[in-house]
């Protein structure tokens, strides 16, 4: 059996809270923990990650997940974007200091010191990069994760996006602009080296695995088969005919994992447990 402690609040960038769950077996106290990373647009109970969270319990890991402090949820809203304004005000290095708050808290109550980060999409380009910043990590593993965050933000392609301070990104499922201030094109340019996953990945040295599926349309498979050419001891599983998120949905009702998915956590599950 599997206990859920929820409703942890510690503090994150800009003060602004950072909600947090724990998944492990009951009356246990794992000294494996998994950190979990959320992507773009979404959140730590988004469709199966509370399915996933169970599964690598059940194979005696602590699960840590969490929402970004800026994802656009709130404490009291933890799955719906009802804090649009924070959203506008996200970007990758308040990503990558939420998850070095995350961290000291699991090194102070889960007494760790066998830590793995774990990401999906952009939260697995998040999870490569904090690598570089943070040596209690031991392995990391990204699911669908993009090779390059500067795609899209040149200077040239963005007068417009100074020019109105914010752009708006359409949510299909939720029907919502969500918007993009321009303090994000900003951050990014400010700190260009801190968020440049190729130099990371060539200079990463701990164990790495790149999960990807073959039919990904929103993150194009190149970008696992750059990262593994960027690293050469790196573990590249492509899963074939798995999109974007492995079958995954919102909300997610079904009793089974999908298959792709099944597949995607036995890999990564065999991966840390050697």
């Amino acid at each position: 059996m599997t206990t859920n402690t929820g409703n942890i609040i510690i503090d994150g960038s800009d003060n602004r809270p950072i909600l947090i769950d724990v998944t492990k077996l009951a009356k246990t106290n794992p000294k494996e923990v998994i950190v979990f990373s959320h992507g773009f647009k979404g959140f730590k109970d988004w469709g199966p990650f509370n399915n996933i969270a169970k599964e690598f319990a059940l194979r005696g890991f602590a699960f840590v997940k969490f929402n970004f402090s800026h994802n656009g949820t709130t404490i009291d809203n933890p799955i719906n974007f009802t804090d649009l304004d924070a959203f506008g005000n996200n970007n990758f290095c308040k990503e990558l200091d939420d998850v070095g708050f995350v961290l000291d808290w699991v090194e102070k109550n889960l007494h760790s010191d066998t830590i793995y980060l774990l990401g999906h999409s952009r939260g697995g380009g998040i999870s490569i990069l904090k690598t570089a910043e943070d040596d209690r990590i031991k392995k990391v593993v990204s699911w669908a994760s993009p090779a390059d965050f500067s795609i899209g933000i040149s200077a040239d392609r963005n007068v417009s996006w100074k020019e109105k301070g914010v752009v708006f990104v359409y949510n299909g499922r939720t029907k919502q602009n969500m918007p993009m201030y321009y303090q994000f094109y900003e951050n990014c340019q400010e700190n260009r080296n801190r968020i440049d996953i190729k130099s990371v990945v060539k200079k990463l040295n701990i164990p790495q695995l790149i999960i990807h599926g073959s039919c990904d349309t929103t993150v194009k498979i190149s970008n696992a088969k750059d990262l593994k050419r960027w690293n050469d001891s790196a573990e590249l599983s492509i899963i074939n005919g798995a999109d974007h998120v492995f079958g995954g949905f919102h909300p997610f009702n079904l009793r089974e994992l999908p298959l792709h998915l099944k597949e995607a956590i036995k890999t990564t599950s065999n991966f840390l447990e050697r």
